[in-house]
């Protein structure tokens, strides 16, 4: 009977082992590609996910009373494991694990956000956030801008990622196939304050540090921009602060 105590303690070390190395693996882009899924952190982005189309795969929490419903996959671990599942230099109490779902496909009756190799992780989380604000429902990306499914993208989402239809594909070939008006966000351009923007289009934002590459600026119909009224030493706005102020512009109008 010891023997059989002991072994089962055992096995039980060695699956909540696994399951520590598993979750801390989808902290790296290759894992969560190989797997299909990706983790995120905090109790109101988790309950933002349950509540949506996301599939769950695991949920391990510290707290299991802290959901309204009983899941079968909700698992009450220790604080020492949460801990070394987490990527954040102190564990939340809540950690879920879901599966990237499949991207829809584009509709073309509202302007479209496409983002050429962004690559600030905070950068990209606030623009989700706008997107969600504004109403843009989709919103594609380059192959070289930042996953956004990692968990830095995740927690800057604070949960809009769930209402925001997120692709990565070639964008010059996507530029390339659109039949709508493309508008892209330059130092040198035309002021979007006295620009008239149709009710559907794509606007196209570009790398923090270099802009649009030279590749997309050829595919772009309309170059546009945010007029600067004070001292020339800046420089040039953030790309989530341009991209806020442009959606503000695109849906002035509504």
């Amino acid at each position: 009977m010891q023997i059989k105590l002991h072994l089962n303690e055992f096995i039980s070390c060695m699956v909540v082992k696994n399951q520590i190395k598993f979750v801390k693996r989808l902290q790296q882009k290759k894992y969560r590609n190989r797997s299909g899924m990706f983790v995120v952190e905090g109790v109101k982005s988790v309950q933002e996910l349950l509540n949506s189309h996301y599939a769950l795969e695991k949920v391990y929490t510290t707290d299991a009373d802290l959901f309204d419903v009983t899941l079968p996959n909700i698992e009450k671990v220790a604080h020492e494991v949460l801990g070394q599942m987490t990527g954040l230099q102190n564990a939340n109490t809540v950690l879920g694990v879901f599966h990237i779902p499949t991207p829809k496909p584009i509709d073309y009756n509202d302007w479209v956000l496409v983002l050429d190799d962004v690559r600030d992780p905070g950068n990209l989380g606030t623009i989700i956030r706008l997107c969600d604000w504004f109403g843009i429902k989709h919103l594609v990306c380059s192959a070289s801008t930042v996953d956004c499914y990692n968990p830095k993208v995740l927690q800057a989402t604070m949960g809009s990622i769930t209402r925001v239809n997120i692709g990565y594909t070639d964008l010059a070939r996507f530029l390339k196939t659109t039949t709508t008006p493309v508008y892209g966000a330059f130092m040198e351009g035309e002021s979007v304050y006295g620009t008239t923007v149709p009710e559907t289009g794509v606007l196209v934002m570009g790398n923090e540090a270099n802009g649009i590459s030279e590749s997309i600026e050829a595919l772009i119909a309309k170059k546009i921009t945010i007029p600067r009224f004070g001292e020339r030493a800046t420089e040039s706005l953030n790309v989530a602060m341009a991209t806020a102020i442009l959606l503000n512009e695109l849906r002035r109008g509504y």
